[in-house]
């Protein structure tokens, strides 16, 4: 989306991209991460001597995940607020935190669920689902909460298919 403004000299949709980045801040990050690294990882060290390291690493990841959202919104909110001599600084951080965000779910996917569904119990798993169905987040099949209802409404309706129901790109004139 964010190309396609470039592309046409257009502003994207600001209010959109600040709901979109308040709902990485509020599921991703401070309920899936926390559950994450208080219920799941130690279940896995207690369990197996395996990717210790690749834990390690991210438990860290959460632990600045906060940090590198304020710093996106930071960007964002200059880009809003001086305009154009920021666009670039916030494209360059979206593109870098989207990356990041990227990695760290393939190394989850790719690497911890396996080891997880191999040395994990049957009452573990139960344990598991009960916290994270928790969450209520539309994006894994949930009804959200009544007062987070509104914000996936907005933003499924804001962004473009294949991921909302929105126009081809989010637009705002300059």
């Amino acid at each position: 989306m964010l190309a396609k403004h470039r592309r046409e000299g257009t502003l994207p949709d600001f209010g959109a991209l600040r709901a979109m980045l308040f709902y990485v801040d509020e599921f991703p990050e401070k309920r899936h991460h926390r559950k994450e690294t208080e219920l799941l990882f130690p279940k896995l060290r207690a369990r197996t001597p395996l990717a210790r390291d690749l834990l390690d690493h991210l438990d860290e990841d959460h632990m600045y995940g906060e940090r590198r959202i304020r710093d996106l919104e930071h960007a964002l909110l200059g880009f809003e607020v001086v305009g154009e001599p920021r666009r670039e600084v916030f494209e360059l951080a979206a593109r870098r935190y989207v990356d990041f965000y990227l990695a760290h779910m393939a190394l989850e996917e790719k690497e911890i669920l396996p080891l997880a569904e191999r040395m994990l119990t049957g009452d573990d798993w139960a344990e598991l689902d009960e916290a994270f169905a928790a969450n209520r987040d539309p994006l894994t099949g949930h009804e959200p909460e009544p007062n987070y209802r509104a914000l996936f409404t907005r933003i499924v309706n804001i962004v473009p298919a294949p991921i909302g129901l929105g126009a081809e790109a989010m637009t705002t004139s300059r």
